[in-house]
């Protein structure tokens, strides 16, 4: 049944009939109160489906699971059906590049030079868009579209330099269309990434080599690769199932870098273009912070040194872009760090998304540290950003910032936690449509509360 699930070349219905007959069959995993908003699937680079992202996120007894893929909302919809064939709290988003190389005055900005929160490019920024509502999926496509074009002209002048590289050690030329592509979901919205890249140059080695010490060698003698100590045992393993995955890291960190080309402003679009059009669809666009990197719970990001030098400054940018949230990952960062943060995402008004970028089969879906004191707060953003999701869907009017929200009086924590308390009364085994009335009530009733 997992192979159905999981199975990339089936359609979404099929993914989704076998999960509803594995559900079906199954005892309720136990719940463990945690939640995570940023898993990648397919449709960017994952081992994952939207269906067996969503499961393996019930089956470590997750209460809410959300999809963010690189420039692309084709998760979307079968991650918030998959949800709620699971009876777990379900929303999405996307993530993007962009620019914060010019100021408002369209001067060269003081951070066109900083490495920011991007290991590859200075100038560009990570940020996600959270909490779409569902009847603005198509505009969402339309406006990822030309990016991801621009992205996939890239990655064909990238794939040019791969083979230079590939030929100066003896191997055949990869196939962008039959390698690169034909391993991807872009023909149904998904992007093709800098890891599709490398997974496709991993393949090479593996079917050259196989997996194991002669490959481990090769990376050495035919590319100068020096495996680092904690990866030599994992990569001269033949049974290691996460092989791939593992020699990919290394890949992006040791191989890339050579090939790889600085994309261009038809790709990474000013940030205030993305922002604008998230806040006009009522979805919430959220800075991801990074922080000066110790180890990479992802093993594909070198120790360096991004934004925490310069976060005040960088805080007061957000809000005049318009940025309304900031996300972070609690396993990935010091508490010094995030208590930094959160305090200045208190200053500015900022929501406070959590989520765990998942892209590698050795990754837990586990998030324990949401449950502690100091980010269980995350918790509560999580179900105030699935009512946002459902209530926008219903009417731009409910959603979490909108200036005639009915509870836009009250302050961001206290609109949070009457979001929140919604949230976690939609049942999510109902769908969208019979929820409207429930709904609306509870806004009603949040709203008569936060006047008393």
């Amino acid at each position: 049944m997992f192979d159905i699930i999981n199975d990339p070349n089936r359609t979404s219905h099929e993914r989704l009939k076998a999960l509803a007959h594995y559900v079906a069959n199954q005892p309720g995993a136990q719940k463990t109160g945690e939640v995570n908003n940023h898993i990648h699937t397919i449709y960017s680079f994952s081992p994952y489906t939207p269906a067996m992202a969503a499961l393996q996120a019930w089956r470590a007894g997750l209460e809410a699971a959300g999809s963010v893929d690189h420039d692309s909302l084709g998760a979307a919809e079968e991650m918030l059906l998959a949800c709620e064939i699971l009876g777990i709290g379900g929303c999405v988003g996307f993530e993007v590049r962009v620019s914060f190389k010019s100021g408002s005055d369209g001067k060269l900005s003081p951070f066109a030079d900083r490495k920011i929160n991007n290991p590859d490019s200075p100038g560009l920024v990570y940020m996600t868009v959270q909490g779409i509502p569902r009847h603005f999926y198509s505009k969402v496509h339309s406006f990822l579209e030309p990016l991801q074009e621009a992205r996939n002209r890239r990655n064909r002048a990238m794939t040019e330099k791969i083979n230079q590289k590939l030929s100066r050690a003896g191997f055949d030329p990869l196939s962008y269309e039959t390698d690169i592509v034909n391993h991807s979901k872009a023909a149904e919205g998904g992007s093709i990434t800098e890891r599709h890249l490398m997974a496709a140059v991993a393949q090479r080695l593996i079917t050259e080599y196989g997996k194991g010490s002669a490959l481990a060698e090769a990376l050495g003698s035919q590319f100068g690769i020096v495996i680092p100590p904690k990866l030599v045992p994992l990569l001269t393993n033949e049974a290691n199932p996460h092989y791939l995955f593992d020699l990919l890291g290394l890949l992006k960190t040791d191989f890339l870098p050579e090939v790889f080309i600085q994309p261009g402003e038809d790709e990474c679009i000013p940030a205030e273009k993305v922002v604008t059009f998230a806040r006009s669809i009522g979805a919430i666009p959220a800075y991801a912070y990074l922080g000066d990197v110790a180890d990479s719970p992802t093993g594909d990001k070198k120790a360096e040194h991004f934004e925490d030098a310069f976060l005040e400054e960088l805080f007061a940018e957000l809000k005049r872009i318009g940025y309304q949230a900031v996300t972070y990952m609690p396993p990935r960062n010091s508490r010094e760090q995030l208590k930094r943060v959160q305090q200045l995402c208190f200053q500015y008004g900022f929501m406070e998304i959590s989520g765990v970028d998942i892209n590698s089969s050795r990754q837990s879906f586990h998030c324990p540290e949401v449950l502690e004191p100091d980010f269980r707060h995350l918790v509560d953003t999580t179900w105030a950003l699935i009512a946002h999701e459902r209530l926008a869907s219903i009417n731009l009017q409910y959603s979490l910032f909108h200036p005639d929200n009915p509870l836009a009086q009250l302050d961001l924590s206290d609109r949070i936690a009457a979001y929140a308390q919604v949230g976690r009364q939609i049942d999510p085994k109902h769908s969208e449509t019979s929820c409207r009335k429930m709904i609306r009530q509870k806004v009603l009733e949040a709203y008569q509360n936060g006047k008393s």
